[in-house]
């Protein structure tokens, strides 16, 4: 039998999209535009460049915290700057935000205070209550389940006749999760207002991309579930706003879900329990520090004549102080009762949790509170 000659070879799906997806920027790793700017006024600029430079700051105080045995372990973000702040500027304040537990960014911006973010991490009850006229669901540490609840809520918005949109974070290794594939074709089936944002930061813990899926990107996986899918430059603040926006708009006037894949990097661990040495090497953080999300957006601003090198050093002494003051807030707190370790899980203590209650105040009658110090 005669082979068949390359130009009549068969065309596969992967041939078809390999090339579909590549990253939209506007702004180059220096701040220059390389695209049209999004309608953005100064002030707005400036309030995204603040709260970037706040989570970054908080990032190393709670790095360095943790270090010291004053705070639990943490999920540093230092290097996704701009893939949560852009795509959390494009948010309406009745829209909801479901975040995993490295959304730092995104939730201060939407309105979480820095204090009640600390308080989470240093294992305080009240580090979970969100303030009542914030939208913003609970931390969510299993990997993917947020995505089916923020379906959810899209789904309800709609039902009830609301535009609001629904914006929930994820991390690239989450899109090998079954909640993932359920979400996105729950959302597709029902066109739901709903912007599903992949931090592709290309490592689940240790595990590099490549080993996650085989896929040309994760943005494509979009098309399986007949919805937009979108690679964006993650440490682009800007594209990350605009791509996001657009996605609300197209949500919001009844044209289905969104997938964006956001490309950045973590500077540090998965967490303060994780050795990124085992697995990366400092060269190539060191690359990815040639494209940082602040100093891409101060250069940018510069050149627009709305910022200099002066107002930059104050705002960086201005939130360290203000880091600091939040820092002194929270070890300024009272200890917590040990009881509050089984009261929250049921609405009345069931009977074996009563009796390890019991227990566990024995043993601090005999040694002491293993809790002291905590708060």
């Amino acid at each position: 039998m005669a082979t068949k000659s390359k130009a009549n070879k068969p065309v596969t799906v992967k041939d078809v999209f390999k090339n579909k997806f590549t990253p939209y920027t506007l702004l180059n790793p220096d701040g220059t535009l390389n695209g049209p700017a999004p309608d953005l006024s100064p002030e707005q600029l400036q309030a995204m460049h603040r709260v970037m430079v706040e989570a970054r700051v908080f990032d190393e105080r709670a790095v360095n915290l943790q270090r010291q045995g004053r705070l639990g372990t943490f999920a540093p973000l230092s290097g996704q700057e701009a893939a949560q702040v852009g795509s959390a500027f494009a948010l309406r304040k009745t829209d909801w935000l479901f975040p995993s537990y490295r959304e730092h960014a995104a939730c201060a911006l939407h309105g979480q205070p820095w204090l009640d973010i600390l308080k989470y991490w240093g294992g305080n009850e009240d580090g979970s209550r969100v303030p009542d006229d914030v939208n913003i669901f609970p931390v969510a540490i299993p990997i993917a389940t947020q995505i089916i609840h923020a379906v959810g809520a899209a789904w309800a918005a709609k039902i009830q006749g609301k535009d609001d949109a629904t914006l929930v974070f994820f991390g690239d290794g989450g899109t090998s999760e079954g909640d993932f594939h359920e979400g996105l074709n729950f959302a597709g089936v029902f066109k739901t207002a709903t912007v599903f944002l992949c931090q592709n930061n290309f490592y689940a813990i240790s595990l590099p991309r490549e080993s996650q899926t085989s896929s040309e990107s994760i943005a494509q996986k979009a098309i399986s579930y007949g919805i937009e899918g979108i690679q964006v430059d993650g440490n682009d603040v800007l594209a990350m706003y605009q791509m996001t926006k657009e996605a609300f708009d197209r949500g919001r006037a009844g044209e289905g879900p969104t997938l964006i894949e956001a490309q950045t990097y973590r500077y540090g661990p998965h967490t303060t329990a994780d050795d990124p040495t085992r697995y990366r090497d400092s060269a190539e953080v060191d690359q990815w520090k040639e494209r940082d999300p602040i100093e891409r957006l101060k250069n940018y601003m510069i050149s627009q004549s709305i910022w200099d090198d002066g107002k930059e050093e104050a705002l960086w002494e201005d939130v360290r102080a203000q880091m600091a003051k939040v820092v002194e807030d929270y070890e300024a707190l009272p200890e917590r009762p040990v009881e509050e370790i089984f009261k929250y899980t049921f609405e009345e203590m069931p009977w074996h949790l009563e009796e390890q209650l019991a227990e566990l105040k024995d043993f601090i009658a005999e040694y002491g509170n293993p809790n002291e110090g905590h708060h």
